[in-house]
């Protein structure tokens, strides 16, 4: 959850959609969190994310199950990810504000590195056995689980606030950080909360509030809220 958290916090609001500010000290936490956790680049996935934006559910996405069909984004959505974030000109286009700065360089731009510390982190604090026990059990969640869950069923099946193709899953929501509650995001992709109605929840909401309480985010982005009840179209 960890990985999930910091994914929908720093990756998808703070940075993919400037819902938040995030403040320096916050931001190397963060990536470092990242860095150990997932390998991923900040760019690689604020490219791939905008990219999905601009072209949801229509030739060029690059995670569609509506174009390649439910299963093959859920058990392969870490391939077509990775095939976008290679793409030069995806990068330029999508994430030319997210430029790699010295500790990009240096340290967070050697995914590798970072996820084989990750482990070594995990065995020592837990043991070697139940440390790659651990590792392996947070991989298979995040890559093969709950990370394709939210491209997967968020654009397959679900309920619905608004007029759009993405669908919402209030329970998924609970264990993917509120990324679940993906037809409201689509309606409102600059808003920093994800939960519109009174029996939602977003559990990176919580986060977010918890930061901002104490200066290490700044909220920039407007929420949004509904009636408890009915489907609301827009």
């Amino acid at each position: 959850q960890v990985a999930v958290i910091a994914t929908s916090v720093y990756l998808h609001r703070a940075l993919a959609h400037r819902a938040l500010v995030v403040h320096p000290v916050a931001d190397v936490l963060f990536r470092t969190v990242l860095w150990l956790t997932t390998g991923q680049r900040r760019q690689e996935w604020v490219a791939v994310h905008r990219k999905h934006h601009a072209f949801t559910d229509q030739e060029g996405d690059p995670h569609s199950p509506r174009l390649l069909g439910f299963w093959r984004v859920q058990l392969l959505n870490v391939y077509y990810y990775m095939r976008e974030a290679r793409n030069r000109g995806t990068i330029e286009k999508f994430a030319p504000d997210v430029p790699e700065d010295r500790l990009d360089r240096a340290v967070f731009s050697r995914g590798l590195v970072g996820l084989g510390l990750g482990v070594a982190l995990l065995c020592l604090v837990l043991g070697v056995w139940p440390g790659l026990i651990a590792a392996l059990a947070h991989a298979l969640l995040y890559v093969f689980v709950l990370a394709p869950l939210i491209n997967g069923v968020g654009h397959w099946r679900g309920a619905q606030n608004f007029s759009n193709t993405a669908y919402n899953s209030s329970a998924l929501a609970w264990v993917t950080g509120g990324e679940s509650l993906h037809n409201n995001h689509h309606a409102h992709p600059r808003a920093p909360k994800f939960s519109v109605r009174r029996f939602e929840f977003d559990p990176s909401w919580v986060v977010i509030r918890a930061l901002a309480a104490v200066g290490l985010v700044v909220i920039v982005g407007a929420t949004v809220s509904l009636p408890a009840a009915g489907p609301v179209g827009g």
